[in-house]
């Protein structure tokens, strides 16, 4: 995919692996600076050998640590948030705490990262968060997952209206192949795998530089804001 982000500073928050790093391999592509910030510093500064990219640390169940990392950081471009803590599980497995993180990660800490970073963003920038395909279709066992996902939905159209003209969108991955599904085990992820290749419209499972690729779509795209982007191969249709 073709985009500039030359000379743009975008903030990745995350781990250093999957999409995450695909992003911010991506941006560095584009000719962005990058700042990776996520629990573990050193773990993320570990991940890169690249002077373009430097690593902070930040707790998006914190507001006090989100607000100190815009002071370190100023002025950016773009950022983009990818931090999740999935609630998975039957509703008879599900607890308030495990419930509370998922909001807390995926919900409460973008709007978080608005609140601080939204003055320092530079005309023409943007937040991109993430959403999921079970938003749309729920299964059993993603009760907690789905009612996240809804809620980044309805986050990213508020705050497009909110903070305009600073764009805001999300993407809504469906099933991509980043070690997320490890936890299943190597039988059961495969069956799982090739269950949902059979029956997506795609046809495959997405990887990690495919939503990379949406990132930077969202983050170049100035027309576009307020928008929930599908990146599931069809998979709520199948």
């Amino acid at each position: 995919m073709s985009a500039n982000l030359q000379d743009k500073t975008v903030l990745v928050v995350g781990r250093g692996s999957g999409i995450a790093r695909a992003i911010t391999l991506a941006a560095r592509a584009a000719g962005a600076r990058v700042v990776v910030a996520g629990r573990d510093r050193e773990a993320l500064a570990d991940a890169y050998d690249d002077a373009g990219v430097t690593a902070e640390e930040v707790d998006l169940t914190d507001e006090k640590s989100i607000a100190a990392l815009a002071e370190r950081i100023g002025e950016v471009d773009h950022v983009v948030s990818t931090a999740s803590a999935r609630a998975r599980g039957r509703v008879e497995d599900l607890t308030p705490d495990t419930l509370m993180l998922s909001f807390s990660t995926k919900v409460i800490g973008p709007i978080m990262l608005a609140k601080h970073f939204a003055p320092r963003v530079r005309t023409g920038g943007s937040f991109v968060i993430f959403s999921g395909s079970s938003a749309l279709r729920p299964t059993v066992g993603t009760l907690g997952v789905a009612a996240t996902n809804g809620a980044v939905d309805v986050v990213t159209r508020a705050l497009s209206l909110e903070l305009a003209p600073i764009r805001v969108n999300a993407i809504s991955p469906g099933t991509v192949d980043t070690g997320a599904w490890d936890g299943l085990g190597e039988q059961k992820k495969a069956e799982l795998f090739r269950q949902r290749t059979a029956h997506n419209p795609a046809r495959r499972i997405g990887t990690a530089e495919d939503i990379a690729d949406a990132v930077l779509f969202a983050m170049t795209s100035t027309f576009m804001t307020g928008v929930s982007l599908p990146m599931d191969g069809g998979e709520p249709l199948a």
